[in-house]
């Protein structure tokens, strides 16, 4: 918002966050972004607190972006953040403003948070709100969120509809698609793009599945799929399976939800969805086994990848770092080497051995594993990798690398879904 020319005010409730910001340091990693928050900074477009008095004073559209992980007891959705967001929020906002929801949350909830929010408001009925998810994805952050595919607002207030469309006026000449929708259509299209995804990804590693098995090639068949303009290319690279902060708990939520409104088995397709997906880094696991001989005991791996997707530091439900710990925990010594996610990795998985460069990670590995399908991994060298390792066998979990120049450079080479 700031770099399209409006004057921004961000509040978090961790007060290190605000200020790393505040000093033009990002908690993540998001290429392009720090290139932009210093630069909006130093105009005076943009600052940050921690002080909801002040961003009540400040602004006339506020934005609710907080995270609705999954609940520790079931699928559903956590709105835990949610709520005390509209709660802290609501009972100081003395004059009208608009607020629009930007989280990704069970549908219905919408109408709850608008209803409690005119209650708490001491402006009442004008503060109103309403729901615009977002589409971005994690290492395109920053172009899909100046330039998406697709803005979205969830409403039947005039004033509402206004403001969105002023605060995306810059986008809207670009004639990027402006829908207006009721709340709960605005709720569904998140989580049913998400489903829509993650079913994507699961039934081209169902083809993979069934392509091991019957000894085709799962990469030649997906590329043969994506001529068909009924399906395409996107989302259709077979692999070790989707992971991070949305696909895997929106798809339960979405579960959780159809159940609470009586139609469960409408969504039950979706458990299968999770399940293959799950089944693949289970699969990884097995290939690997496979190629040092039956067992993990006293053997040592290399894994490169960390992160649940390249272009960001993210390792929330890392299908990379699920195999990497549950090999270390069948008895193997494991090193991971990650461009960018190494810090958060070791936080959370200190049982790991973690090494500053790719060519530290496989020295004298006995097995490499490729999991994240970084630009760096699939240009590596197998010649100069083939220098420092015990055993020329890697598991190319994304099938990111070309089978024939590896196998060519004397390595044992396997993928999910091929021969």
């Amino acid at each position: 918002m700031a770099e399209l020319g409006f004057d921004v005010l961000g509040l978090d409730v961790d007060q290190a966050k605000i200020d790393a910001l505040s000093s033009g340091r990002l908690p993540f990693y998001e290429p392009g972004l720090e290139e932009i928050l210093s630069r909006n900074l130093a105009d005076g477009r943009l600052r940050f607190t921690t002080s909801y008095d002040e961003v009540a004073e400040f602004a006339d559209v506020h934005f609710v972006c907080v995270g609705t992980p999954q609940r520790a007891d079931s699928n559903a959705a956590d709105l835990t953040y949610l709520d005390a967001a509209i709660d802290a929020l609501g009972p100081r906002l003395t004059r009208p403003a608009v607020v629009i929801g930007k989280s990704t949350v069970p549908v219905g909830t919408a109408a709850c948070a608008a209803a409690r929010l005119q209650t708490l408001a001491p402006a009442g009925r004008d503060v109103e709100l309403g729901w615009s998810p977002e589409f971005l994805r994690e290492g395109f952050g920053v172009e899909d969120t100046l330039r998406p595919d697709r803005i979205v607002i969830g409403t039947d207030s005039p004033r509402v509809e206004e403001a969105m469309r002023e605060v995306s006026a810059a986008q809207i000449e670009q004639k990027i698609p402006f829908l207006v929708t009721d709340l709960q259509t605005a709720e569904l299209v998140k989580v049913a793009a998400n489903a829509f995804l993650a079913t994507k990804i699961s039934f081209i590693n169902a083809m993979a599945e069934v392509s091991e098995a019957a000894g085709a090639d799962v990469m030649q068949l997906a590329k043969a799929l994506s001529y068909d303009d009924r399906i395409g290319g996107k989302f259709l690279g077979p692999g070790l399976g989707f992971g991070g902060g949305c696909l895997p708990k929106d798809i339960r939520a979405f579960m959780a939800r159809a159940d609470e409104l009586g139609v469960e088995p409408a969504l039950s397709f979706l458990r299968e969805v999770d399940a293959i997906n799950q089944r693949r880094r289970a699969r990884t696991i097995d290939i690997a086994r496979t190629l040092i001989g039956g067992g993990f005991a006293g053997r040592t791996v290399g894994v490169l990848g960390a992160s649940f997707k390249p272009n960001s530091d993210d390792i929330r439900d890392s299908p990379a770092l699920d195999v990497a710990s549950t090999i270390a925990s069948l008895g193997a010594t494991v090193t991971v080497y990650d461009p960018e996610a190494l810090d958060n990795a070791r936080r959370v998985h200190p049982e790991l051995k973690y090494a500053h460069t790719m060519v530290e990670a496989v020295r004298d590995a006995e097995v490499v594993l490729l999991l994240t399908d970084w630009a760096e991994f699939r240009d590596a060298d197998p010649d100069e990798l083939a220098k420092v390792v015990a055993e020329r066998r890697i598991v190319d979990g994304r099938n990111a690398l070309d089978p024939a120049h590896w196998r060519a450079r004397g390595w044992i080479y396997r993928a999910l879904g091929r021969p």
